[in-house]
């Protein structure tokens, strides 16, 4: 079986309304959420072999805050144009590229293509915030797919779990 891990950037600041989207950073709040989504996978022993990104810079910032607690070195760090703000079908282009000797994937991008792959693979029937959010800033969703990244079909995802910043306790 090949895992999925799928995370959206943290929180970005709107600090300067002239600088472009690319180019936000994340805000206090979304470099706690980051660290804490690493921890948390660091508690979990969830160990990603391979991570591809947007190369936006909130993206950047919140896998630094990963980074800083998983084991992945940054030769495993790639960051891909084609995810920046990335379609369904982009996405899916993007995984069906990905090494067959690869089985956990960690995918860091931007809605609204995070939640739409999600509920491509495991349906519509998904977990949603208090706040009525699927895929919040700093959400993680954990996903069993079949043993092929070329053949992600429609359902063919099990959602292991999603994990959002305020879902988790004693991580610090």
């Amino acid at each position: 079986m090949k895992s999925l891990l799928l995370l959206r950037h943290a929180k970005s600041g709107w600090d300067s309304p002239n600088q472009l989207d690319i180019d936000r950073p994340l805000n206090q709040r979304g470099h706690k959420s980051a660290a804490l989504i690493g921890q948390w996978l660091k508690q979990q022993h969830i160990q990603p072999e391979w991570a591809i990104c947007s190369p936006a810079l909130r993206v950047r910032e919140t896998m630094t805050g990963l980074h800083n607690k998983l084991n992945l070195p940054e030769s495993l760090i790639q960051f891909d144009q084609r995810l920046y703000l990335a379609s369904l079908n982009a996405l899916l282009d993007v995984l069906s590229q990905c090494p067959d000797d690869m089985d956990q994937i960690l995918l860091v991008g931007h809605n609204p293509g995070l939640e739409q792959l999600l509920a491509y693979l495991c349906g519509p029937n998904l977990p949603l915030s208090s706040t009525g959010k699927l895929m919040g800033t700093a959400t993680l969703a954990h996903i069993a797919l079949p043993d092929d990244w070329h053949q992600l079909a429609p359902e063919s995802g099990k959602l292991k779990q999603i994990i959002r910043p305020s879902d988790i306790k004693g991580c610090a």
